[in-house]
């Protein structure tokens, strides 16, 4: 099979997946500074600029070791703060950085301790809401941090609840758990107490689609995302005295998404819905105006990253699909859209590929919509099909209760560059397209959401795009268990697998979820199986690849992060075992210090060095070699380095 791609440029792997040049601009609330994330000593750190002078810039952290990935400034402009975790363990605490002064204070100073922001404030300017678990690792406390001292307050202490919701005036208005039914009960919070009877209550069906949404900042507007009674996630206002609801904004095949609201009133401005694309609707006169603007003036997707108190200068940001992306400071006002920079300029000129969203119908009926990114060069008509079958990736989201999204992404970039056509699949169960395809995956791991991925397979087989025997499948988490379902569920339907900290074993999945995951441990047995009952165990079992690790009959590669709190590494480690007893060859690489997927730029090298090449053996497509990516990675090959090209004589050197 001619491999198209051959003609065009391989794009190195450092461009993809290295540090970026700059990313997740920020404006300052007051509008003085503009900060980003930046490489220092090869880490990404915290940067900050006066926004006048770009060349003024300064390093404001020294992450030495795993990269600071979020970054917010607090709402007096006095403090840049992020949150980061040891080694994957998902246990973030919060540190700031004082703007004047460059000190560096860690504000929740506490060991196996996760910290959620709970609420902040558009007139208590020097305060938030936090939540710790510190005390009790089940459930978060509520303490009011001041963020120009660390000083903590305790003001709820929580023995119950799986989150909270507060006013403007930093007061608990709200909180909410998990009820019986798989749904969750909403109670109103009155002078420091929960009320006992909860005034909105949802059903395990309307879990994932209903949720409030925050106040306006006067109070008197709670609104919310609900499904209840409907099938989309509409956005409504519930005026909070007399508890009456009014439709603001609804579509039918997608449900509301993200909100612009008014940096002063908290009232929503412009509202998105994401189906197959993201599209924004204005409100108010203003911000469509601004919107509109911007439309005119970016190719491809944009949307706005950061605003000043005074809502006059946004950072917008830019994805074009075919270009590196970038992000601009946008001047209402004078209507000016300032260069901020390029996230990857290396990428300039590569033969990055434009994504087509399609939809897909399943054997039973359900549109699932999806997305095809074709090699460079294998479709000389432009008609969204390749001139001729190319090998194919079959790439799994994980969650599964999440969604693949239009846009740039490095994994896609790189897999179309090696000389595949790249299929993602918004199977049922996936997030963002109503309740009724969210709950067609109740208890159907392994089952009709295992259909849909083998029906988008036929679907591109049918299509001309690739052949039956040149697919491989391949994600990360669900993605990972869908990899590992792929090759023992229809041990012939891939030519081979990737599976990146992907579970093996459902019971032992829900049996070593993080202890703050508790809390709605319910969802989890009412859309999986519930081990405590015979008839859920024997369905964990029966979608547990685990127990079929002797029908594997093709190539499978497995990467674990040995800190994922959330796919413990034995999920890997019974899998591999298994298939050993079995003599069925596999090649495992598990990450010391990596968890629920790879942070670090050198580790995230040298698994696509690894992966490519072992893609390449499988189905043919191009690679770099994998030279000394692992050596300066922390990667460990536990087995079957043999089974990909170059990587015993990587190890070796």
């Amino acid at each position: 099979m001619t491999n198209t791609a051959e003609a065009y440029d391989l794009i190195p792997r450092d461009a993809l997946f290295g540090n970026p040049t700059k990313a997740q601009g920020r404006i300052s609330p007051d509008g003085k500074y503009l900060s980003w994330l930046a490489p220092k000593d090869g880490v990404l750190n915290i940067w900050m600029a006066p926004r006048d002078n770009l060349d003024a810039a300064k390093a404001m952290t020294s992450a030495a070791d795993r990269p600071i990935r979020q970054h917010f400034w607090s709402p007096d402009s006095s403090s840049l703060l992020y949150i980061q975790d040891k080694g994957g363990d998902e246990n973030f605490l919060l540190y700031s950085i004082n703007v004047e002064t460059g000190v560096e204070t860690n504000l929740t100073p506490f060991e196996n301790t996760r910290v959620d922001i709970v609420g902040g404030s558009e007139t208590i300017r020097d305060k938030i809401l936090i939540g710790l678990n510190n005390r009790d690792p089940q459930f978060h406390d509520v303490h009011l941090l001041d963020l120009n001292t660390g000083e903590l307050e305790l003001v709820y202490e929580n023995n119950s609840y799986a989150g909270f919701m507060a006013d403007d005036t930093l007061t608990l208005r709200m909180a909410m758990r998990q009820n019986e039914a798989g749904g969750t009960d909403y109670f109103r919070v009155e002078n420091g107490a929960v009320e006992e009877a909860a005034f909105e209550t949802t059903a395990m069906e309307d879990s994932l689609t209903t949720s409030p949404a925050g106040y306006t900042t006067d109070g008197s507007t709670l609104y919310w995302l609900d499904s209840r009674g409907r099938n989309t996630a509409a956005l409504y206002a519930q005026d909070t005295a007399s508890g009456e609801k009014t439709l603001v904004a609804e579509n039918d095949k997608a449900d509301i998404g993200g909100t612009i609201r008014n940096t002063k009133t908290g009232v929503v401005e412009a509202y998105s819905a994401n189906y197959l694309k993201t599209e924004w609707t204005a409100i108010d006169p203003e911000i469509k105006a601004s919107l509109d603007w911007l439309g005119g003036q970016l190719d491809g997707e944009f949307g706005v990253a950061s605003r000043t108190d005074d809502d006059m200068t946004w950072i917008a940001w830019n994805d074009p699909l075919t270009a590196p992306s970038g992000s601009y400071i946008y001047d209402r006002a004078a209507k000016t859209l300032t260069p901020f920079y390029v996230t990857r300029p290396e990428l300039e000129g590569a033969p990055l590929q434009p994504m087509q969203p399609v939809e897909i119908t399943s054997r039973d009926g359900l549109t699932l919509p999806s997305y095809l990114t074709l090699p460079p060069g294998s479709d000389s008509d432009a008609s969204g099909r390749p001139d001729a079958a190319v090998p194919m990736v079959l790439l799994v989201h994980g969650g599964p209760w999440a969604r693949d999204d239009y846009g740039f992404s490095s994994g896609v970039q790189w897999l179309a560059n090696r000389g595949y056509a790249v299929l993602q699949v918004n199977f049922r169960g996936s997030t963002g397209f109503g309740k009724d395809f969210i709950n067609a995956g109740n208890k159907e791991w392994g089952l009709s959401m295992h259909d849909d991925l083998i029906d988008a397979t036929d679907w591109a087989i049918e299509q001309g795009i690739t052949t039956a025997d040149q697919v491989a499948i391949m994600g990360g988490s669900y993605g990972g268990y869908a990899t590992l379902a792929g090759l023992t569920f229809t041990p012939e339907k891939f030519a081979c697998g990737v599976d990146i900290v992907g579970p093996s074993n459902l019971e032992t999945l829900l049996a070593t979820i993080p202890p703050y995951w508790a809390p709605m441990v319910k969802i989890f047995h009412e859309r999986m199986g519930d081990p405590s009952t015979d008839e859920g165990l024997a369905l964990l079992k029966a979608a547990s690849p685990l127990y079929k690790a002797d029908q594997i009959t093709k190539p499978l590669l497995i990467l674990q992060g040995a800190n994922d709190p959330r796919v413990k590494q034995s999920e890997s480690d019974q899998i591999v075992g298994a298939m050993k007893d079995a003599g069925v060859p596999v090649t495992y690489v598990l990450y010391p210090d990596e968890g629920h997927g790879f942070a670090k730029p050198n580790n995230n090298i040298a698994y696509t060095a690894i992966t490519e090449n072992f893609l390449a053996e499988c189905l043919g497509g191009r690679s770099e070699a994998i030279g000394d990516t692992v050596g300066n990675s922390t990667a460990q090959i536990l087995e079957g380095a043999q089974h990909v090209v170059g990587l015993e004589a990587a190890l070796a050197e």
